[in-house]
C-alpha cells in the first residue's frame, strides 16, 4: 500500500511533460508571430507605406500577429498553471498569474479564447468581400462567447 501511495505521488511529476511541451508550444508560436511581423513590415515598406492598398492587408496582418502572440500567452499560462499546480505552487508569479486550481486554469484559458475568436471575427469583418454571409459567422461566434461567459460567470458565482 505504501509503494502505490509514493508511486501515486509521484506521478504527479509526469505532468512535466505538458509543462514542458506547452512552453515549446509557447516559445515556436511567439517565434512564427514574430516572423510574421517582419515579413508583414518588409511587406508594408516594399509597398510603399503611404500605398492605401496595403492598409486593409497589413491591418489584418497585425490582427493575425496579435492572434499568434495571444495563443503564445495562452500556451504559457497553461504551462505555468500546470506547473504551478502539480510540481511546485512556490513558483513567483504575479498575484493575476497564480492558479490556485484547475478552474482558474480553465477560466484564463477560456477568457484568452473569448479574446481569440473576437480577434478572429475582427479578421472576418476586414476581408469581407461583401460576399460571404457574415452575419451567420457573428452569430455563431456570439454563441459561443455567450456560452463561454455563463460558464465563466456559473463557476465563478457557485464558488462563492
Amino acid at each position: 500500500m505504501k509503494l502505490i501511495r509514493q508511486l501515486l505521488a509521484s506521478s504527479r511529476y509526469l505532468v512535466i511533460m505538458g509543462v514542458v511541451c506547452s512552453l515549446i508550444s509557447s516559445i515556436t508560436t511567439l517565434i512564427f508571430g514574430s516572423i510574421e511581423l517582419i515579413k508583414l513590415m518588409i511587406d508594408i515598406l516594399t509597398e510603399g507605406i503611404l500605398n492605401p492598398k496595403i492598409v486593409k492587408p497589413a491591418v489584418f496582418g497585425f490582427i493575425q500577429v496579435a492572434d499568434l502572440f495571444l495563443l503564445a500567452t495562452a500556451f504559457y499560462i497553461i504551462s505555468l498553471g500546470l506547473y504551478e499546480l502539480f510540481i511546485d505552487n512556490n513558483i513567483r508569479l504575479p498575484d493575476w498569474l497564480e492558479i490556485s486550481d484547475l478552474d482558474d486554469l480553465k477560466n484564463r484559458l477560456v477568457k484568452i479564447i473569448i479574446v481569440l475568436m473576437g480577434i478572429q471575427f475582427l479578421g472576418y469583418i476586414i476581408n469581407w468581400d461583401g460576399e460571404k454571409d457574415i452575419l451567420s459567422i457573428g452569430i455563431s461566434i456570439s454563441l459561443v462567447i455567450a456560452s463561454l461567459t455563463f460558464f465563466l460567470n456559473h463557476k465563478s458565482s457557485s464558488k462563492h
